[in-house]
């Protein structure tokens, strides 16, 4: 039997003490403040991811890139001459929506798809100069909006901070693998 959770509201009687009740298959709960911190930090990371792809998307603005092809594009400079299929896998992009990320790219002149010297079906993805230097440009425009939305951090904090961003990443992909969970 699934078991809902609902929260019926905050009052001064709530914030000394949780009550729950079971209705039928529902099961309601009044959270007190105090007690809702994880709700605070799912909203918290899901703001932080939205408002760093807005800026983002501003600070790259200039350069004509989109944040789709300035993942394709910092990917390939790291495995530049993967395989399409193969780069759609790591980026978990299908391949058809890969396919026109390339296309655009390329009619860009940021990459050129050259075919696999051992197999000529297969198409290799490169930068072209173009695309290398859009990415160190890319770079250098990211570490500035990085010590930007980072500013009253120490290093240490931001080691930390990444850690442990890390960490919370390596959990949520075990748990969507073990779930079996597709995007």
């Amino acid at each position: 039997m699934a078991t809902k959770l609902a929260v019926v509201g905050t009052n001064e009687s709530a914030k000394k003490t949780a009550v729950s009740s079971k209705t039928a298959n529902t099961k309601k709960m009044v959270i007190n403040d105090e007690n809702n911190w994880d709700q605070r930090l799912g909203f918290l990371m899901h703001d932080v991811s939205r408002l760093r792809r807005i800026v983002f998307d501003d600070f790259m603005k200039p350069l004509g890139v989109t944040r789709s092809q300035w993942w394709v594009l910092a990917y390939l400079s790291r495995h530049d001459g993967m395989i399409q299929s193969d780069l759609a896998g790591v980026l978990e992009l299908g391949k058809a929506a890969l396919g026109g990320l390339i296309d655009r790219l390329e009619a860009s002149e940021f990459i050129e798809r050259r075919s696999d010297p051992m197999d000529r079906r297969v198409k290799r993805i490169y930068l072209t100069a173009k695309g290398a230097q859009t990415v160190k440009e890319m770079r250098s425009l990211s570490h500035e909006m990085s010590e930007r939305i980072l500013a009253g951090l120490s290093q240490d904090e931001r080691h930390s901070l990444s850690n442990m961003l890390t960490l919370v990443k390596q959990n949520l992909v075990t748990i969507k693998r073990e779930e079996g969970i597709e995007e």
